[in-house]
């Protein structure tokens, strides 16, 4: 009968003429838990700016409104009173709105220099991994043909 080859040894033999580097995909995790480090702050740093302008926003606003709601002699008054309000909020809310669009901007100029500085980043890690793996299996290459 024939004899079954014994495949575990076979592919041990074929997995250690191969040697796998962890040092890079340490170096590759360690570039991605940074770059995510790096983007929550910015989250966290815009998250912190936009509850300070919405804060703002809304102790004005509440502000104007208890000056709105004060009893008035004449009626007249409370018109006035209306139209003073309706403009000052308009002109609070343009300001407001452009303090959100500097945040945004900010977030996005950030993002985009994190984004460029990690592309740049990975691309030397897998730069030298490829330089790496390739020296790694031309040297397993000629013992593999030595061996024969």
């Amino acid at each position: 009968m024939a004899k079954t080859p014994d495949m575990t040894a076979m592919f041990k033999d074929v997995m250690g003429s191969f040697p796998v580097d962890t040092a890079s995909m340490e170096d590759a995790f360690k570039t991605a838990t940074s770059l995510n480090e790096k983007l929550s702050h910015v989250a966290i740093d815009a998250a912190e700016k936009s509850t300070e302008i919405s804060s703002k926003w809304t102790k004005e606003t509440l502000a104007k409104l208890g000056d709105m709601s004060k009893a008035k002699a004449e009626p007249a008054d409370y018109a006035k009173a209306m139209t003073d309000f309706a403009s000052s909020y308009a002109e609070v809310t343009a300001e407001h709105m452009a303090a959100f669009a500097e945040v945004a901007k900010k977030v996005q100029m950030d993002t985009v220099e994190l984004m460029m500085a990690a592309g740049k980043d990975m691309s030397e890690d897998a730069s030298a991994v490829v330089k790496k793996a390739t020296g790694d299996i031309t040297t397993a290459a000629k013992k593999a043909a030595a061996a024969k």
